[in-house]
């Protein structure tokens, strides 16, 4: 065995259910979002007895493959995990980081020529104000209700808010679904304070004259960006950033979360995008690296997104040692029974990530085992041959 560079030798891969804080309503295109969070989870082990886990959407399939790579086939420490093994990028960082002793985000630190700092604590927004008041007929309780939600927001330790807005694109009339938006922008802000930062997601659920509606009747809301505004449209980003010079605003345009424009690199490079939010869990961390190098020499700011599978909460933060223009990481409250994320906290507006191993993550092994059982899959290698066995 060569302890230096040993070899994968177990996958598993099962699937945790956790639960929100608070029940998430519809957003401007798609139906309510429940309560509900999947993670999915891989753990990979080597010869030595060391693992690491972290989220996958891997299948047996695709994993019994990877068995028998030794660590340098899959990871590099100029570059991070190797194209061909990135179903497996968040197991393989926190792998990595516990056979080293280090926290991810001084592993990242390191491959982008950065000081590794001794703590980190990236800022953060509450990404929980949904419609959750589609079933009111009152605009004034409905932005009431909202403002309360954000009052919630502020006491859990958050002092950046995301609020869904769109809501005449689907569930409601234009006009009175405009005028709800409207409300409930005015009385979000009023409840979280001049100081905090508010930003729009529209999820595609506007039009460029609907945006500059919403936009110039909230123009002393101080609204950090406006996100989604419209499906992605070169031509209509730079009018709505020359209407904004006009008016005297400064909103940021940000886009990406979703399956974005494959143009959206350069369009931000162009100067049409402020902020780029591709999903973290679906484009990946290592990917994410090189897109905010990119980022960073544009000028272009980094937000990475994340929605409904909890894990990027705690992977998304890791990136700002060596992503200079990170701006936020996006919170999504929620408790997933077996994964233990005690080390974290957000306090102030900030993530408080530990210094431990890895991704600083803990795996409770019964629950797990009992995942792995119910809906995933294990493989393994075993004898001088290296077997695969599967459940």
């Amino acid at each position: 065995m060569n302890t230096d560079d040993p070899r994968i030798t177990h996958i598993e891969w099962g699937k945790l259910e956790g639960t929100r804080r608070r029940h998430a309503g519809s957003n401007s295109r798609s139906g309510e979002h429940g309560q509900i969070v999947h993670v999915g989870l891989a753990r990979i082990t080597t010869e030595d007895g060391c693992s690491g886990f972290g989220f996958s959407d891997i299948d047996a399939d695709h994993a019994a493959p990877l068995l028998g790579r030794r660590l340098s086939e899959v990871f590099s420490a100029q570059s991070g995990v190797l194209p061909p093994y990135q179903a497996l990028d968040f197991p393989v960082w926190d792998l990595i980081g516990q056979r080293q002793n280090l926290p991810v985000y001084a592993l990242v630190a390191n491959l982008a020529g950065a000081s590794v700092p001794t703590s980190i604590h990236p800022l953060c927004y509450d990404t929980t104000l949904y419609f959750d008041d589609l079933h009111l007929d009152s605009t004034r309780s409905a932005a009431e209700l909202l403002a309360t939600q954000a009052r919630e927001g502020y006491e859990w330790g958050h002092r950046a808010f995301k609020v869904k807005v769109g809501r005449g694109a689907r569930h409601m009339s234009l006009e009175h679904g405009t005028e709800r938006d409207i409300a409930v922008i005015r009385a979000v802000r009023k409840a979280i304070g001049p100081t905090a930062k508010l930003m729009l997601d529209a999820n595609n659920g506007y039009n460029f004259n609907l945006a500059k509606q919403v936009l110039g009747e909230t123009a002393d809301c101080n609204i950090f960006w406006i996100e989604e505004a419209f499906h992605e449209d070169a031509e209509l980003y730079a009018a709505l950033r020359d209407w904004q010079t006009e008016q005297g605003l400064h909103v940021l345009i940000a886009d990406g979360e979703g399956r974005a424009s494959p143009k959206l690199l350069k369009w931000a490079r162009d100067g049409f995008i402020d902020v780029v939010q591709y999903d973290i869990l679906r484009h990946g961390f290592t990917p994410w690296l090189e897109v905010g190098r990119r980022l960073d020499e544009w000028g272009v700011r980094s937000a990475p997104h994340h929605y409904g599978r909890h894990y990027g909460n705690f992977a998304s933060g890791h990136l700002s040692t060596a992503i200079k223009n990170f701006t936020f990481v996006e919170w999504d409250e929620a408790t997933t029974p077996g994964l233990d994320t005690t080390g974290y906290a957000v306090e102030e507006g900030e993530v408080q990530i530990p210094d431990s191993a890895g991704f600083g993550l803990k795996l409770d092994n019964v629950v797990f085992e009992q995942a792995v059982a119910r809906n995933g899959f294990r493989v393994s290698m075993s004898g001088e041959g290296f077997r695969s066995e599967r459940l």
